[in-house]
């Protein structure tokens, strides 16, 4: 395999840009890996244990193309990176070309009704252009990962003493006013307002309420690490705050993984105070804990969205019935009768952290325990991640995935990779996968995936086995690569489409716990 990079020196394009340009490279005929990144020392470390490296002679400013294939594919690919960036947007006959904004202050001169600057650098320099942001007074989204903690607190205190907010360090998601921002679904305005420290969370639930006839107020982010002892929730008690005294928001949704025990107390006890009903979710916690009447707890993504929705049209809001009925259970039960001796284990194989994190919760309380690259209490640590031991659950878009690659949402080529090297292996069961839809996600997120999987059915098959293949789709109709299209798709494939991830996980452990009884 031949290794080949190109260096673009001076040239500044933003993380998710260098993405998708990365993903073009990735589709290239004879190329095995592809990435175009900032030249920053996480960058060049990362991309030598890519087995891309080799970039002494750069300096930060400058883009570094790398690619490894056939050696012919690899020039190839270098051509194509070159195209892309020497594309210029497409205008208007006629339209005069007007130089883009070089500084914040220059973006705002030019337009100073903006409140919001979104940063997306690396995240050595995300902190600095953050606080530039809010000196100038502007509310920030920090799309960046990688931005060191002490740094992260010292931006939300500067900006809750200005009263303006801080979305992230790893704010992947957000709604704001309409727009979305990030990776976010089409849904529509409503009453429900959504504050969350996990992404595709967000996306799950915003999606739902929009699916249920809901719709979203706003929808604000804060970074996953918000509700550490580090930081205290300072970023989801501001925009608690701030969606308690909007007009719009009629019913608000907090959604978390497990916060640390004394932010959960300080973030129950102002829920308590608020007058807007709430709906809490966090990953992990029984809600028969805090649910007391006034907070509402939920028991999945899926339930929170449910209870939500039911809250803002006035009906009673519970979260002790099922928010899913198992509604397959005679195609599930076909399908561990069709199982071949030997076949036992769950491979869930997901692009969305959180839905891997659910996943989880949900298998552990069916008593189906494993292991993953990012375990619940409960689970165990994956020694090799490449490697699919019993019960495996795996965020692929975990860092030990995405050095020097698009994220799976954005290029689902890994993921599908590793779905089929899963599907081979006599001993799985059930293929539990999700799809993600929206703004940022891949374009055509099923198509190929779907030929994955209908390869590994007949090679399975030819060996006496039958493969389940489990899946949720989180988006709506109105995302750009349309949900009912790709439930259609999987049906006719013979996939099992859940309406919630939490559901899939229960048909997912069902069969398991089917085929050892």
């Amino acid at each position: 395999m031949t290794v080949k990079h190109r260096i673009i020196a001076d040239l500044y394009k933003d993380s998710v840009a260098l993405m998708v340009i990365s993903s073009r490279l990735l589709n290239v005929d004879g190329i095995d890996a592809a990435s175009v990144v900032m030249a920053t020392p996480t960058n060049v470390e990362n991309l030598v244990h890519a087995g891309l490296g080799g970039h002494a002679a750069v300096r930060t400013s400058d883009v570094i193309v790398a690619v490894a294939g056939i050696d012919s594919s690899c020039d190839a690919a270098l051509e194509l990176a070159a195209t892309l960036f020497a594309e210029q947007p497409a205008r208007n006959a006629g339209a005069v070309a007007v130089a883009p904004p070089t500084s914040l202050q220059s973006a705002i001169a030019r337009d100073p009704a903006a409140s919001l600057a979104l940063v997306s650098v690396p995240g050595e320099y995300a902190a600095g252009e953050a606080m530039k942001a809010l000196r100038l007074g502007l509310h920030v989204m920090i799309f960046s990962d990688n931005v060191a903690v002490h740094h992260e607190r010292s931006l939300k205190q500067y900006a809750a003493s200005r009263g303006l907010l801080v979305m992230g360090p790893d704010c992947g998601t957000a709604i704001v006013n309409g727009l979305p921002l990030g990776f976010a679904n089409v849904v529509r305005r409503g009453t429900i307002g959504v504050v969350g420290a996990s992404g595709t969370g967000m996306q799950e639930i915003t999606s739902r309420i929009h699916n249920l006839g809901g719709g979203i107020s706003q929808a604000l982010g804060t970074g996953g690490h918000d509700l550490s002892d580090e930081i205290g929730g300072i970023s989801m008690l501001q925009a608690m705050r701030a969606l308690e005294h909007d007009p719009d928001t009629e019913v608000l949704v907090l959604v978390s993984k497990p916060p640390a025990a004394g932010v959960a107390r300080v973030v129950l006890d102002e829920v308590r105070a608020m007058r807007t009903p709430v709906v809490v979710m966090f990953l992990g916690a029984d809600p028969a804990t805090f649910d007391d009447g006034v907070v509402r707890g939920a028991r999945s993504l899926a339930n929170a969205a449910d209870i939500a929705v039911a809250l803002a049209i006035g009906q009673p809001a519970s979260s002790s019935a099922p928010d899913n009925r198992l509604e397959r259970r005679r195609l599930l039960d076909d399908a561990v009768a069709r199982m071949a001796p030997g076949q036992r284990f769950v491979r869930g194989i997901f692009c969305g952290g959180t839905f891997c994190y659910e996943a989880q919760l949900v298998c552990l309380g069916e008593a189906i325990t494993g292991c993953s690259n990012t375990p619940v209490a409960g689970n165990t640590v994956l020694s090799d991640v490449n490697v699919s031991r019993e019960h495996t659950f795996l965020d692929m878009g975990d860092d030990a995935f995405t050095q020097g690659r698009p994220h799976p949402m954005i290029d689902p080529t890994l993921r599908n990779e590793r779905v089929a090297r899963d599907a081979a292996d006599a001993e799985t069961a059930v293929l539990l996968v999700d799809i993600v839809l929206g703004y940022g996600s891949a374009a055509d997120p099923a198509s190929e995936l779907l030929a994955v999987i209908g390869r590994a059915q007949v090679e399975a098959a030819q060996a006496g086995r039958h493969l389940a293949v489990i899946s949720h789709v989180c988006g709506t109709d109105a995302d750009p690569q349309d949900r009912t299209a790709i439930v259609a798709q999987l049906d006719a494939a013979g996939v099992l489409v859940a309406s919630s991830n939490a559901e899939a996980a229960r048909w997912a452990a069902y069969v398991a716990n089917g085929l050892v009884r």
